[in-house]
């Protein structure tokens, strides 16, 4: 029996596109689509290839995830991401995160290693310290510029 070929589809948002973020929103997009189905191609889960090519668009600062997220009416960002298995049905989401550089791990790590569903706010921070995991200011120039 022949292994079937994986498949990603990786959607980059939608609404209306300032000019400038359009061609590097593709560029993204195609990135983290490319690292997703390296994964899958490599052997690892479709999860895996979800999250990591989630997190690729949390780091480009085109799109409204993770660096480059919109701002809200007081000029800062609270980000939220949210993943599930199919397999399992198992879920996990965060929410309210001021600064954490790639929600959606963290959210996994909610997923796999609590007994919750979904952790906001002062919780999900203190969950991703003890995580160690990355940091980084969200707010972008080009944010700035729209607010």
């Amino acid at each position: 029996m022949s292994r079937k070929k994986p498949v990603i589809v990786v959607h980059g948002g939608a609404g209306k596109w300032q000019p400038e973020r359009v061609n590097p929103g593709i560029e993204g997009v195609k990135k983290a689509a490319k690292k997703g189905f390296d994964i899958m191609e490599m052997g690892g889960s479709a999860l895996d290839a979800v999250v990591e090519a989630v997190a690729v668009l949390e780091d480009e600062g085109v799109f409204n995830a993770g660096y480059g997220s919109a701002l809200t009416i007081e000029k800062t960002v609270e980000m939220e991401a949210s993943v599930m298995d199919g397999r399992t049905l198992r879920a996990g989401a965060v929410g309210l995160l001021r600064d954490i550089r790639n929600p959606v791990r963290l959210a996994r790590i909610v997923m796999e290693h609590t007994d919750h569903v979904f952790v906001v706010g002062e919780g999900a921070e203190k969950l991703a310290k003890l995580f160690n995991l990355e940091r980084r200011n969200p707010i972008t120039e080009l944010r700035l510029k729209y607010y």
